[in-house]
């Protein structure tokens, strides 16, 4: 009967987590390690715990309604977690199961002092710490006072602050039960926190420790300003010694009290350097056996340390896997691409699979390995060049690597930009002529291949698809690497960065190539974003048609529209719309994600909105108005270049440059659209594959596939064996957990996550720097948008958000302004920003929790920062 409900920790390995929670299952563990010392004890079973709620009937009906509370009900939540806590506070403890904790404890020794603590079976894990969320009692004395704080452990399960992290993270309340881990007080001279890896920083090579006197509680609760040591390679590089002035220790009769320390005392170190040595290689030991870096409990009890309690370090962005020991310096894609959402296994595996450059995936984003370009001063600075101008801050954050890091030149790797696109300066591309032709031929190129792609892989299932799809990857890629496409779009980049430079230099004029790329030709993304403005231009004079499009619930609409009056000329727009803009959808990079073509019913509010917004042929009055102050600011800034000393050579170079300009920078955003179309035509014939493993009992749910990497699929398809639900499952809990993790612009092999900083002093006190991207200024309300569907823009607004891919570009035709926490200024955002002449400042770090919604600000596109207005 006891072991039902009693585990001592000699009993429990890292494998009981469903039975001892996870604090339980890590002691259990910890004891097994040679030369770790824990404190003996015991697990009061989850199935105790079960027992108990079963004896609660409220429990069920109270959990019931609090599945249901949204997370900003912060009062809901507090009176319903209250009342569950209650609940399970006031459930006797049955005889039985009280009479085996009570003989546990007379085998440990029945009057000793214990900790009795909260161990949840979602506590201590790798994507979810929990760290401080349930309850931890020290220094309990005696049976009656043991079994009335295991009580409260219990009901800790439903704090107001467990509540609401268990509803952040997306954990159902029911799948977590409480054991509770009854240990053996250790009444230690010093105890503190210790971190394998630098809690801050990331840095894997970096141990911290916090240190003080008496009960480690104290510093957890913030009594006490503790000593930190910081460990690096067997020494102690730093050491803070602060005045101590109280300690938390245990009471006789139980309990804790705070204590004055001797002024003496105060001053002294917790440990000493060699103390610190030993632990830092004590929790080296630990984190090795555990495989991740550990945040560890100590205690220093007569000069030998015992390890109360240890978890993963759940904050640090994970690094990448690699086959060396160098040191290696790794580029977000995400930034790049303006898609800093993780992604899904299938996702980053075809990426990576149709990607120029090698990737490497960590926390579910991509990074490109720079090290051997950056390490080389042939490549560095051209590197730095590129990478500067797409983003400033990845520039600065690759110099302060350069700055603490000796990186050894090795082999020359040729390699692209971190998108995966056209290279960002690995020297001046073979010229080009300034002729739209070449940007026509190479579009009727892209789309044959499309068209040829489409009609080869009709056919094609099975095994057979798979080595298809591994042959269409090769012409992917080698459509990514024309270099005649290279050389266009390079063309149009150094075309504006020439026009930015020169006319600053000679006129004063800032950004000046934000207006001369106003309504340039062959602007897909800008086409794309204007034609929805065509589409609402069908659907306006429709009265039933508007009124059918305000009900949509579901994308099955289209067949059900084509039955009202003017219903199949407006449901005829819409298909033409996403038969050329169908494949788009938000984070488009990962294939996995749904498409508009899927779930047309995305579009219905943009249409809505433009209906009811916009006068009937905006789009086109919107690219004319754009066209002509391109074309009245050329004649401007050529007339004052003409007065100018050596005048008529400026302006006739600055003439060829805003031609040529104006002959590629549309392209620009070509290659992205043409890789969306294809994975899109992939992804069709991957989901056909899909359904039929689901019809063959191969896969439990059609969508589990994107848990499943491109090879893991093709293993899959070949073999027929059934896809192990428990790997979908693990991988579903780590694309959850990705989701909280913060991906770093730059990242290196030890663990440092560097995001970069701003070093200006142009920008006023307390404004947000960023890029300027877009030129202008602009007062209006902020909309602090995370999901486009979840937009609620009306004319005059500034979009605020974290990314913007070319999605968005419908909702940019309604906006003033535009602020974005990721990008630079060739990044898609910032190029549609210019073309629709909208003032946009972007890599402003933070603006969404910076910049609340509804606020006044202005935004200087031509300065880059915003301005938070009273």
């Amino acid at each position: 009967m006891d072991e039902q409900y009693v585990w001592d920790f000699h009993q429990v390995d890292a494998t009981r987590v469903a039975t001892v929670g996870g604090k339980g299952a890590h002691l259990g563990a910890l004891s097994r390690i040679e030369g770790v010392r824990v404190p003996g004890g015991f697990c009061v079973t989850t199935e105790a715990f079960r027992r108990i709620i079963a004896q609660a009937p409220p429990v069920g009906d109270l959990l019931d309604r609090l599945s249901h509370v949204n997370l900003d009900d912060r009062e809901a939540i507090r009176t319903l977690s209250a009342q569950l806590r209650r609940t399970v506070e006031k459930t006797a403890v049955p005889d039985d199961l009280a009479a085996a904790i009570t003989r546990a404890l007379a085998r440990s020794g029945e009057r000793a002092a214990y900790a009795v603590r909260s161990s949840a079976t979602a506590e201590d894990l790798p994507t979810a710490s929990f760290a401080g969320q349930h309850d931890t009692y020290l220094n309990v004395v005696g049976p009656t006072a043991i079994l009335q704080h295991i009580s409260r452990c219990w009901a800790s399960l439903f704090t107001e602050r467990a509540v609401s992290y268990r509803l952040r993270n997306g954990i159902d309340h029911r799948t977590v039960h409480m054991a509770v881990v009854v240990q053996q007080m250790a009444f230690p001279h010093a105890s503190g926190i210790l971190f394998t890896a630098d809690p801050v920083t990331g840095n894997r090579k970096v141990a911290t420790i916090d240190a003080g006197f008496g009960l480690g509680e104290a510093l957890v609760s913030g009594l006490v300003n503790p000593d930190v040591f910081t460990v690096r390679d067997g020494k102690v590089v730093t050491r803070t010694i602060t005045a101590k002035q109280r300690a938390l220790t245990a009471l006789p009769a139980g309990g804790t009290h705070e204590v004055a320390l001797h002024p003496q005392q105060q001053a002294q170190p917790a440990l000493t350097d060699a103390q610190a040595l030993r632990l830092v290689e004590l929790g080296r030991r630990i984190e090795a056996h555990f495989g991740c870096p550990q945040d560890i409990e100590w205690c220093l009890v007569d000069d030998g340390f015992r390890i109360v309690q240890s978890r993963p370090i759940t904050t640090l962005f994970p690094v990448p896997e690699r086959s060396d020991r160098d040191d290696h310096v790794y580029v977000s894609v995400g930034h790049g691409q303006m898609m800093t959402d993780p992604m899904k296994p299938l996702g980053f595996s075809m990426w990576q699979l149709t990607a120029m450059v090698p990737m490497h995936e960590a926390g579910g984003r991509l990074f490109v390995d720079v090290t051997q370009r950056l390490a080389s001063p042939a490549s560095r600075t051209a590197l730095l060049d590129a990478l500067g101008k797409g983003d400033p801050l990845v520039r600065d954050a690759l110099e302060t690597v350069l700055a603490h890091h000796n990186l050894a030149p090795s082999l020359p790797q040729p390699g692209l930009d971190p998108g995966g696109l056209p290279p960002g300066g690995g020297g001046a591309p073979d010229p080009i002529e300034t002729d739209p032709a070449i940007v026509t031929e190479l579009i009727e190129r892209s789309r044959a291949s499309l068209a040829a792609l489409k009609s080869d892989i009709r056919t094609k299932s099975g095994p057979a698809l798979f080595d298809f799809l591994l042959e269409a990857f090769e012409e992917h890629k080698r459509l990514l690497s024309d270099p005649q496409s290279i050389q266009a779009v390079m063309a149009g980049m150094e075309a504006t960065w020439w026009l930015n430079d020169k006319l600053g230099e000679w006129l004063g004029e800032k950004n000046a190539a934000d207006t001369l790329t106003l309504s340039a030709p062959d602007n897909i993304t800008s086409q794309m974003g204007l034609a929805l403005l065509d589409v609402a231009d069908v659907i306006r004079p429709l009265p039933e048609v508007v009124a059918f499009l305000r009900d949509v619930q579901d994308d099955g609409f289209l067949d059900e529209l084509a039955k009202l009056p003017g219903g199949p000329e407006a449901r005829d727009a819409i298909e033409t719309y996403l038969d050329r803009y169908g494949m788009r959808c938000v984070g488009e990079i990962d294939i996995t994600r749904p498409r508009w073509r899927e779930h047309p019913s995305t579009l219905v509010p943009v249409i809505l909105d433009h209906v009811r917004t916009f006068e009937p042929g905006a789009a086109e009055r919107r690219f004319e108005q754009g066209r002509q102050k391109a074309h009245q600011m050329e004649q401007d800034v050529l007339t004052r270049l003409r007065a100018l000393p050596d005048g008529d050579r400026k302006a006739d170079e600055t003439q060829r440059m805003i031609h040529r300009v104006r002959t590629f920078i549309g392209y620009r955003e070509y290659p992205k659209y043409a890789i969306i179309s294809r994975y899109f035509v992939y992804k069709q014939a991957l989901m056909a594959e899909a359904e039929r493993l689901l019809q063959a009992g191969v896969l439990a749910e059609r969508e589990d596939v994107f848990h499943l990497t491109f090879p893991e699929l093709h293993e899959v398809v070949r073999s027929g064996r059934p896809v192990d639900p428990r790997l979908v499952r693990q991988r579903k809990e780590a694309f959850r957990a990705h989701h909280a993790l913060t991906p770093p612009r730059v990242l290196t092999s030890d663990g440092e996550a560097l995001t970069g900083s701003y070093r200006r002093d142009d920008v006023p006190a307390g404004a947000l720097a960023g890029v300027a991207v877009s030129a202008g200024t602009v007062e209006g309300r902020a909309r602090v948008v995370l999901d486009m569907a979840e937009a609620d823009l009306e004319a005059g607004d500034i979009l605020v958000t974290a990314f913007t891919d070319p999605s968005w570009s419908p909702l940019f035709v309604r906006i003033a302004g535009l602020v974005t926490e990721v990008g630079g200024l060739m990044t898609h955002g910032a190029v549609i920003a210019r073309e629709y002449g909208l003032p946009a400042v972007v890599g402003v770090e933070r603006a969404t929790s910076l910049i609340r919604d509804g606020q006044r600000i202005r935004v200087h596109g031509t300065d880059g920062y915003v301005e938070i207005l009273p």
